[in-house]
């Protein structure tokens, strides 16, 4: 369970956070959301595919980490073995909270939040996020940035999101993966852009998603499907290595 709260330097300023990526510190997903922005640097490394939430039935983008639940094969005891590390998951374990101001009760103001029962939380070992003398550290300061990527990030994507429903370009799919040494894994409950309806986009719709930004992240999911082929070959290691 998570237990976020405000963060705040009265009663947070011996707090520190260990950055190193392991299943030990929660990073053992298979997959994890991500944003457009930052898709050109989620396909050179992850398969992008699309996520139903089924309270909100609003669709979403996420970066593949694994086959199995609880599997990242981008885990490397410790470390992660890919050059670009997706937003949702450096942003561990901090999240954007919100504050009632003081002057006007409809107003919510963000605030960084932070879980306080995440492992990567303690006084002893990791990154510190106040000063000695007072003051934010770069660490803590580099999180914030984040946070707030993350939440200029969610509008455009969910827009994004809405334009490829609306276009009805995403489909239901499933795959079945054989591995090398003769077992299979299936990936169910997720969706993929069906690239004929892509193809077969006219010149004003093509137009109108460039004018709103979506065009280039359109084409970034299709070019990441060729990363499924990295994921088996780390798939099919590992099972050589166990």
């Amino acid at each position: 369970m998570s237990n976020f709260v405000l963060l705040n330097p009265a009663q947070h300023s011996k707090l520190k956070v260990i950055t190193e990526r392991s299943q030990a510190y929660g990073d053992a997903v298979n997959y994890v959301m991500t944003f457009p922005f930052e898709f050109r640097n989620i396909q050179s490394c992850y398969p992008i595919f699309f996520q139903r939430d089924s309270a909100s039935d609003a669709y979403y983008p996420i970066a593949l980490l694994g086959f199995e639940q609880n599997e990242n094969l981008f885990l490397d005891n410790p470390g992660w073995s890919a050059p670009y590390v997706p937003l949702m998951i450096r942003r561990q374990p901090f999240l954007i909270g919100y504050q009632t101001d003081a002057n006007d009760p409809e107003k919510r103001n963000p605030m960084v939040s932070i879980d306080m029962d995440n492992p990567r939380v303690n006084e002893n070992d990791g990154e510190a996020l106040f000063l000695e003398h007072g003051g934010t550290s770069d660490f803590l300061q580099q999180a914030t940035e984040n946070l707030e990527l993350i939440h200029q990030a969610h509008d455009h994507s969910t827009k994004f999101m809405a334009k490829l429903a609306e276009l009805e370009l995403m489909e239901a799919f499933s795959m079945t993966i054989t591995l090398s040494n003769g077992s299979e894994n299936q990936l169910l409950g997720f969706y993929a852009l069906n690239e004929e309806k892509v193809q077969g986009l006219s010149g004003e719709v093509l137009a109108d998603l460039n004018q709103q930004g979506f065009l280039q992240p359109l084409f970034m999911v299709i070019a990441s499907q060729s990363c499924v082929r990295d994921l088996v070959d780390r798939k099919n290691k590992l099972n050589t290595q166990a």
